[in-house]
């Protein structure tokens, strides 16, 4: 039986405050799960399961968690998921400190600027896990990629990607030596850029866009041809189209 103590625990994890507190963050689901526990990224704190996924968990998986298993019951589960339908597990795991300095030359950085949906950010990182990229920095108002709902996103890619969040300005000014792109409505077309090989490609919000004084940083405003009517692209969806064109 889960305890008050415990309930409100996980559930307090569900904000940035005390995910940051407590250096620990909520995943949920069978598939998730098995990945974050097979690659052995992220320290496990706990794990909250229904009975039937234990039988079902890897007998390697299982003795090497054992102590920090806990079956509970459906409607115990419905209490400390954030998920409108709880899927079998919930697990809790220690954060890692990412890795603020890193060699960027002949690589692709990604420079997320102020993306506030979830969704957005953990498909970014799943995005940028499956085309290769290493490092992703973020202004401060970028959305927490310890968000529940960025770790469901990422499908375990968190575990391959390093996140770092500080001052962008002052990171493009020192990283000045790298040609820095700016995605934008209006620029070169991203099919005209010659030299793909080592890049930093900035990302903006998704209402805004890039900040002007983000914006100030880049050698160059790139966009992906429009043929359509339509307004804009998903930040998400924007990013995909740009790493496909500079990673092929």
């Amino acid at each position: 039986m889960l305890s008050k103590a415990n309930v409100k625990y996980i559930q307090s994890l569900q904000h940035k405050k005390f995910r940051d507190e407590y250096h620990v963050f909520v995943a949920e689901g069978p598939k998730l799960m098995t990945e974050l526990l097979a690659n052995d990224f992220f320290d496990l704190e706990a794990l909250f399961l229904i009975k039937s996924w234990m039988d079902e968990l890897d007998n390697i998986l299982l003795e090497k968690f054992k102590e920090k298993l806990q079956v509970v019951e459906e409607f115990e589960l419905e209490k400390i998921s954030a998920l409108k339908s709880p899927n079998k597990v919930v697990g809790l795991f220690k954060k890692r400190t990412p890795v603020s300095e890193f060699d960027i030359k002949e690589s692709i950085t990604l420079v997320l600027d102020d993306i506030n949906d979830p969704g957005n950010m953990g498909t970014i990182i799943r995005t940028a896990d499956w085309f290769g990229i290493k490092n992703i920095v973020c202004s401060m108002n970028t959305v927490d990629c310890y968000n529940p709902k960025v770790v469901q996103s990422t499908m375990s890619s968190l575990s391959r990607v390093n996140i770092i969040y500080t001052d962008l300005i002052k990171w493009l000014q020192k990283n000045k030596n790298i040609p820095i792109y700016c995605s934008a409505l209006n620029g070169l077309k991203l099919n005209q850029i010659e030299n793909k090989n080592e890049a930093i490609l900035i990302i903006g919000n998704e209402a805004n866009g890039v900040s002007h004084e983000v914006m100030n940083c880049a050698d160059e405003m790139i966009t992906i041809p429009k043929i359509g009517e339509a307004e804009s692209l998903n930040a998400a969806v924007a990013t995909s189209i740009m790493l496909y064109e500079f990673k092929r």
